[in-house]
């Protein structure tokens, strides 16, 4: 195992352990109607994941936002979507594994159907030639693997850099790192960079995708950390039941999070100077 995977690997381990020792000791309220309250939030870790979620948003709002919009700025909208279009197209080969684990032969269909026109026909993936053939996106992870076999979520945990999540995403997350073809192709002496350029890649893209969207619900919620936790465990429950709806699948008005729906909009309308620093 490659260095940065193994400590990666490494971190990720000692993070389930040290939440299943704190899921034993955490103090459940004896009150009935706390109680109620308590299970609903499943969210015994709240004082050291508000902790976490403040770095988080530290990094986020000193680094992440500033880098997100200067690459909206620098890099051409055209190219912005290839490197969008590339980076998904990594993903499929997961998508394939965790929907056949699942019994989702459709779903599977569709992720081979896209990994391969757009492998193929698309440059490598730079190209959504899937998208204009009418290949519906996919995307399956072992989280929700996990969640379609019966695990449970487990307690809420907000993950530093990662953001939230709950045990069971958290090892779904490890899970599919591990397991992931790309870290296993390349030469073997650039493959941690090779690894830290994807997720870098990742993160940025993802970020400069939904400047407003977070901007919006910073400035609207009342509790920025009770929002966030919300919208995760709905958002995560609506891709579990892949849409077809049931608990979650709404967002109480939430600002829907977009992957390139609307990114190129501020910056090609002029108004990218509107987005407040």
């Amino acid at each position: 195992m490659s260095g940065w995977t193994g400590r990666k690997a490494a971190a990720l381990t000692a993070i389930f352990a040290a939440a299943f020792v704190l899921d034993g000791c955490a103090t459940r309220p004896a009150d009935p109607q706390e109680l109620v309250y308590f299970q609903e939030r499943n969210d015994p870790f709240e004082p050291m994941n508000r902790v976490v979620f403040q770095f988080n948003e530290a990094v986020d709002k000193v680094v992440l936002r500033p880098v997100s919009i200067g690459y909206r700025a620098v890099v051409p909208s055209g190219i912005r979507w290839g490197i969008h279009n590339f980076l998904d197209n990594l993903t499929k080969p997961l998508t394939i594994a965790n929907a056949l684990l699942q019994g989702e032969g459709v779903i599977a269909r569709d992720a081979t159907g896209r990994f391969m026109t757009n492998t193929i026909l698309g440059l490598g993936g730079f190209i959504d030639i899937a998208s204009d053939a009418g290949i519906p996106q996919q995307d399956e992870d072992f989280g929700q693997t996990l969640a379609v076999w019966g695990v449970t979520p487990g307690p809420y945990v907000v993950l530093p850099l990662l953001g939230p999540s709950n045990l069971r995403d958290a090892v779904g997350r490890g899970t599919d790192s591990l397991t992931d073809p790309f870290g296993r192709m390349g030469p073997q002496d650039y493959r941690d960079e090779a690894l830290l350029a994807r997720w870098t890649l990742d993160t940025v893209d993802w970020r400069s995708a939904n400047i407003e969207t977070i901007d919006e619900v910073r400035r609207n919620s009342l509790d920025f950390y009770a929002t966030a936790r919300s919208a995760y465990r709905q958002r995560r429950a609506n891709e579990i039941a892949n849409g077809r709806g049931g608990p979650g699948d709404g967002l109480d008005g939430l600002p829907p999070m977009v992957d390139f729906d609307s990114m190129d909009l501020p910056a090609e309308s002029g108004d990218a100077q509107e987005i407040q620093q």
